[in-house]
């Protein structure tokens, strides 16, 4: 995040920022009655396919900042339009980004439905900036936040040595809001389930690291634990779109989360899109009874039509 200051920026783009609602203070965006919850979602049968996509990072110069905002809001009006879920990267990687919660509130104007957004929040900040995000996210009519660790091997320390801790703190100051954990498949099965499983570990729900069709065993042996230990809680499990097959990109990539380089080389090769591709792990997924997914690295402008695509390739 750009910075640990709290106050909503100005409006950039032509919708009324927080205080020229009426005089009103920061909070006054409320879900519609009607609408599901994140974590009712999750609980209800039937397929769900978040987005999850990443703020800008700190740092761009002013006019590829608001260019890329512009995209950005653009992308999240069309998927609140399409009743998607809209997952926020909290410094994804390492790099930081600016801050999704204060911008969205800022430029989506007073009808976006901010109860669809759902923001990753790590223990990479100050504690008095993490419980005024989570007061400030339940004002605003968000219906869950994500709440991890993230990489103590990069950026600043943690402010609490576990997400459970912030968690704990979190659930007393927002209460109402459905908190989840990040688990991943690709650690062992037994040591991510028994975090789940854990007393205190105060998660309502948990979002996995994003899998592959070439590469389903380690998701398999999380699942079958997770189902013979009873995990109580609902998971979303994470798909990558691969917009290409370039190698370089792959390389880069898989600094940051396991790329099966080789067959998706050779998958795009043979002509594939990359729509059928990301189709091919959604398929994969729900023969395991896979319903709940979010779908990570779409570009924000044009993420709504590309997922339909998507969607469109299952039939």
């Amino acid at each position: 995040m750009a910075s640990e200051s709290l106050p909503v920026s100005p409006d950039r783009f032509g919708a009324m920022g927080p205080m020229d609602r009426g005089g009103k203070e920061p909070g006054a965006v409320t879900a519609p009655e009607a609408r599901r919850t994140f974590l009712d979602e999750l609980e209800a049968p039937g397929p769900m396919r978040a987005v999850e996509l990443r703020p800008p990072p700190v740092g761009l110069p002013g006019a590829r900042s608001v260019d890329a905002w512009i995209d950005l809001n653009q992308g999240v009006r069309s998927l609140l339009r399409d009743n998607r879920f809209v997952l926020f990267t909290d410094d994804a990687v390492g790099d930081r980004e600016e801050e999704s919660l204060q911008h969205l509130t800022a430029n989506l104007g007073v009808r976006a439905d901010l109860s669809r957004v759902v923001p990753f929040l790590t223990c990479k900040h100050s504690l008095d900036y993490c419980l005024l995000f989570a007061r400030r996210a339940a004002s605003y009519g968000l219906t869950a936040v994500t709440v991890t660790g993230g990489d103590p091997e990069a950026g600043h320390p943690r402010c609490l040595p576990r997400s459970r801790d912030l968690r704990s703190r979190v659930r007393r100051e927002a209460s109402g809001v459905a908190l989840g954990a990040w688990v991943n498949p690709y650690r062992s099965a037994a040591e991510q389930v028994e975090f789940l499983m854990e007393e205190g570990h105060e998660a309502d729900y948990y979002l996995t690291q994003v899998v592959s069709h070439h590469d389903l065993d380690p998701l398999d042996r999380f699942l079958e634990e997770a189902a013979r230990r009873g995990v109580p809680q609902p998971g979303v499990i994470g798909v990558f779109f691969y917009r290409s097959g370039n190698p370089a990109t792959l390389r880069r990539l898989s600094r940051f989360i396991p790329v099966p380089a080789d067959p998706l080389l050779r998958e795009f090769e043979s002509g594939v899109t990359p729509e059928a591709v990301c189709a091919h792990t959604l398929r994969a997924l729900a023969e395991r009874g896979v319903e709940k997914v979010y779908v990570s690295n779409l570009a924000p402008r044009g993420a709504a039509e590309r997922l339909r695509r998507v969607e469109a390739l299952l039939g």
